[in-house]
């Protein structure tokens, strides 16, 4: 019996057009129903469901029920870093393509990455934290410095309650239109909540864009003194 992975048959079924149009719609990390996502799709519900099948069997999407409805969600981080892989990989591979990710300027500026903030907000943010030496970093790892615990601490965050998750707490991740890293993992998740709780930002319905209000910009740039942006 071979028990080796099958990269094959999980490449399959996010190649499908129909699939990979569906776990796109889903990186905004909305559970969406099985009627929205056929929407998205442009399908049939009947087709939607058979495509959805495939992709809760293996995994790569969870189902949940509430009432009478089943609402539909990437399968964990993981699924979601590779679906993002994905979109940097596809868009660097169409022939004489200069602009890099989206061409909607309210996308490519601020949107979720599955739980995280993405976008060029979230990569100055990222730049501006290692300037600070929040991190500690080599090239394949983050983690906070002891300055950096210090200062999440100060507005809300204690790395010390989330070390026993198997989750990290600070992990890199490729933003797809800048082509530099934003912040993922679990503090990466904490920023983008804390911005919604405090009601600096919205998240658009049907969409991925994470809108600011100028209040809400002004304060975000304050509380991580991103002095530089112009936003």
């Amino acid at each position: 019996m071979n028990n080796e992975p099958n990269i094959a048959h999980i490449a399959a079924l996010l190649g499908e057009p129909t699939r990979a149009k569906m776990m796109i719609a889903l990186m905004s990390g909305k559970a969406l129903t099985a009627t929205e996502l056929a929407v998205e799709a442009d399908i049939s519900s009947s087709t939607a469901s058979s495509h959805l099948t495939k992709l809760v069997n293996s995994k790569l999407l969870l189902v949940r029920k509430q009432g009478r409805h089943k609402y539909f969600q990437i399968h964990g981080q993981e699924v979601a870093a590779l679906i993002e892989s994905l979109l940097n990989i596809s868009s660097c591979i169409k022939a004489n393509e200069i602009a890099t990710g989206p061409s909607d300027n309210a996308l490519r500026n601020s949107r979720v990455c599955y739980d995280h903030l993405a976008g060029e907000l979230a990569v100055n943010l990222m730049d501006e934290l290692l300037i600070k030496e929040f991190f500690l970093s080599d090239t394949t790892d983050i983690q906070l410095s002891e300055l950096g615990q210090q200062f999440f601490k100060s507005l809300g965050f204690d790395a010390a309650e989330l070390r026993q998750q198997k989750r990290p707490i600070c992990k890199a991740c490729l933003d797809w239109s800048e082509r530099r890293d934003h912040l993922a993992g679990a503090l990466g998740q904490w920023i983008l909540n804390d911005v919604f709780n405090r009601g600096w930002a919205i998240r658009e319905l049907d969409s991925r864009v994470v809108t600011f209000t100028t209040s809400g910009l002004r304060k975000f740039k304050q509380q991580y003194q991103l002095v530089s942006i112009d936003t």
